[in-house]
């Protein structure tokens, strides 16, 4: 004669829970799947003698592992997502900063004398070019953050694609123009003073 329904596939869940913490509970002490099977059928065993099976155990510890640990994954996830906004609103600020900088007039001097081509001071760009530089910088912190985030999120999984695509957000154009800007005031720059050097 076979043997007849698993006891503990029950719709009462309280008994279920007591017995999935109980299985939980002979884990974490080292025991086998087959062990709290032998264990349980003893009447001075923690279940008072009604057995556990092998399989059954192993689906009640994989029960009683998501209760325990997976709300303490969610308070993990959602600090280290605080962790990592806060850590872009410094970039940010960073950003501003840096855009302040870039925004003033540098005049180069050399010996501490002011340099000029005829009446106008020449602007030194040596400024703007360590403010790009440090501009790169912030926005690869920030591409590496956002990756974080992703990955915290489960966004990032592997996607097969038979192209390549390249995103390029408004803040890549701005950095562009900007490093562009630039290179052609320190050429233009460098021209007039060949400019006036040849006179």
């Amino acid at each position: 004669m076979a043997g007849g329904p698993n006891p503990y596939k029950t719709s009462n869940k309280e008994v279920r829970a007591d017995l999935a913490s109980i299985v939980f509970d002979l884990r974490v002490q080292g025991l086998s799947f087959y062990a709290i099977d032998a264990l349980t059928q003893s009447p001075s065993g923690p279940t008072g003698g009604k057995r556990i099976p092998a399989s059954t155990a192993r689906d009640l510890a994989r029960e009683e592992h998501a209760r325990r640990l997976d709300p303490k994954v969610d308070e993990y996830r959602a600090l280290q997502l605080a962790r990592h906004e806060a850590a872009l609103e410094r970039l940010r600020n960073m950003e501003e900063s840096v855009r302040t900088v870039m925004a003033r007039k540098h005049i180069t001097v050399n010996n501490g004398k002011v340099i000029y081509i005829g009446d106008e001071p020449v602007e030194d760009d040596t400024f703007v070019l360590q403010a790009v530089d440090r501009l790169n910088r912030i926005e690869e912190q920030r591409r590496k953050t956002g990756d974080s985030i992703a990955s915290l999120l489960g966004l990032n999984m592997p996607i097969k694609v038979d192209q390549t695509v390249t995103e390029t957000t408004q803040q890549d154009i701005e950095l562009q123009e900007m490093i562009r800007d630039a290179k052609a005031k320190v050429q233009l720059e460098e021209q007039q003073i060949i400019d006036g050097g040849s006179e």
